[in-house]
């Protein structure tokens, strides 16, 4: 997971291709066709990798799962620089919440 003491994370670096990418020609980069697709389009790719990486869990074919949930990190990458949220953003939420119990945080929550 990308972090303050590795700020050159897998994770960190991909997040700067895929900023790199947005703006490159729809028709020779995969990141730009979905951004000129726009943002539901963006999210709708985000669930269906996140349901195949499901139903590679309960496949119980490890390898694909691996697959999937590489397809699934992409594409949420994708659109937290969709929305300009930045991962660091999203690391600091994480953690936030450590050490809290999962039950408890959720508690917290307004409906």
């Amino acid at each position: 997971m990308a972090d303050d003491s590795n700020p050159d994370s897998t994770l960190d670096r991909l997040e700067a291709v895929i900023a790199r990418r947005r703006s490159a020609d729809p028709k020779q980069s995969y990141v730009a066709k979905l951004h000129a697709r726009g943002l539901p389009a963006i999210a709708r790719k985000l669930g269906e990798e996140a349901t195949e990486a499901v139903v590679a869990a309960l496949s119980g074919d490890r390898e694909e799962l691996v697959g999937e949930a590489a397809d699934v990190l992409f594409h949420l990458l994708v659109l937290l620089g969709a929305r300009d949220v930045p991962l660091a953003e999203v690391l600091a939420e994480l953690d936030r919440r450590e050490g809290t119990s999962g039950i408890a945080e959720k508690a917290s929550r307004p409906d």
